[in-house]
């Protein structure tokens, strides 16, 4: 859900109208008198909540049936990944659009708390450390009984970024013996300080903004040869590598699997983006010779309330930004808003749409005075 109850109070409390979707919020378990009782209006469907707004807040892109419902000049807060939204972007062109996404935020301290990915990754790592306890067959935590001692556990988490960690620290609360890998040095000492090992297999690929670049052929071949053991030697194996706007690498091939024992776990992260496991299909757990990899669909909406709680701070914060008295003003020159900004009045900003539309990046940069207020 993209707006929890308290968030509604304070954007209504700073000037915003706010209306709501009937039933949206129930699975997140926040109902449609708790919107009312915040300040919200409460429309029967998804067309009469967004008729007449000059902002909608949605967790993801619309569909191209969705845009068709829109006002003509509105402007769009979601995530949103112009090379996976092709047609959704060509109808929001049409509708001189001005679209911002969470995926492009600027990674700078200023920007840290309207980081949704992080947020969103909080909750998927988390997730991935109890699905993983779950799904095997034997303790997490080592335990000394009077029918002999069982050892803990063997975890390795490959990618330590913000899910990584919070993998590594679910795993670790649970007693397992946690690994990390990362191609990035600079996860060595995020991960030791939750108390994980970190595997240096020399292959590096610091990228830019905290990001990992992408491996080159040579590079993935060396990187896997050496995962090999370490997967074959793991009872849970827990993948969150991505690639912002690429596929996911693979990490994990058919053979790596293969070498597991017969009851070790999968827990592929990244299902949603192709799948860092070879074998992963999204949203099923797959048996492969008594290995169960696990393809975690959309992993944020298996804990829907904490997951909207932060999401909505998220949008807060961005629209204390750009629309502080209940009114969207955004100021392009502000890095912020211009590295977030997909659209601006139809026109394309982010590479990724120009390369969809065929335009030039940075068009309409500076020019007009971009998104109307509005209620969202």
């Amino acid at each position: 859900m993209a707006l929890v109850p308290d968030v509604v109070k304070k954007l209504v409390g700073t000037g915003w109208e706010v209306c709501i979707e009937s039933g949206a919020g129930t699975h997140a378990a926040f109902g449609d008198a708790a919107f009312k009782e915040a300040g919200a209006s409460v429309a029967t469907d998804a067309a009469g909540a967004v008729s007449g707004a000059g902002l909608v807040v949605r967790v993801n892109a619309p569909s191209p049936e969705d845009v068709a419902a829109l006002d003509s000049g509105v402007a769009l807060l979601s995530f949103f990944q112009p090379g996976q939204s092709e047609h959704t972007l060509r109808a929001l062109a049409q509708k001189k659009a001005t679209v911002f996404s969470f995926d492009l935020l600027p990674r700078i301290s200023r920007a840290q708390g309207m980081d949704a990915l992080s947020s969103q990754a909080t909750v998927s790592g988390y997730r991935a450390g109890l699905a993983a306890a779950e799904q095997l067959a034997k303790f997490f935590p080592m335990f000394m009984t009077a029918a002999g001692t069982v050892p803990p556990a063997k975890v390795l988490v490959m990618g330590v970024g913000v899910a990584g960690l919070q993998s590594i620290a679910t795993a670790r609360r649970l007693g397992a013996v946690v690994k990390a890998y990362d191609v990035r040095a600079a996860a060595k000492e995020e991960a030791e300080s939750l108390g994980a090992s970190f595997l240096d297999l020399g292959v590096s690929a610091e990228g830019a903004g905290g990001y990992a670049r992408e491996l080159s052929p040579e590079e993935l071949d060396r990187q896997r040869a050496a995962l090999a053991d370490e997967v074959g030697r793991s009872d849970v194996v827990i993948t969150t590598a991505a690639v912002p706007g690429r596929k996911a690498p693979v990490l994990v091939t058919a053979s790596m699997v293969e070498g597991m024992a017969e009851g070790a776990v999968v827990v592929d992260m990244a299902a949603d983006q192709g799948g860092n496991c070879e074998l992963t299909k999204a949203g099923e757990v797959v048996d492969h010779h008594g290995v169960q990899i696990v393809g975690m669909e959309n992993p944020p909406s298996g804990m829907p309330t904490h997951a909207s709680f932060l999401y909505a701070r998220n949008v807060a914060n961005v629209l204390a930004l750009m629309g502080p008295q209940g009114a969207l003003t955004p100021d392009f020159d502000d890095e912020i808003v211009s590295g977030m900004c997909v659209l601006r009045d139809g026109q394309p900003v982010a590479a990724g749409a120009a390369d969809v539309l065929g335009g030039a990046s940075g068009a309409g940069a500076g020019a007009g005075a971009g998104a109307g207020g509005g209620a969202p």
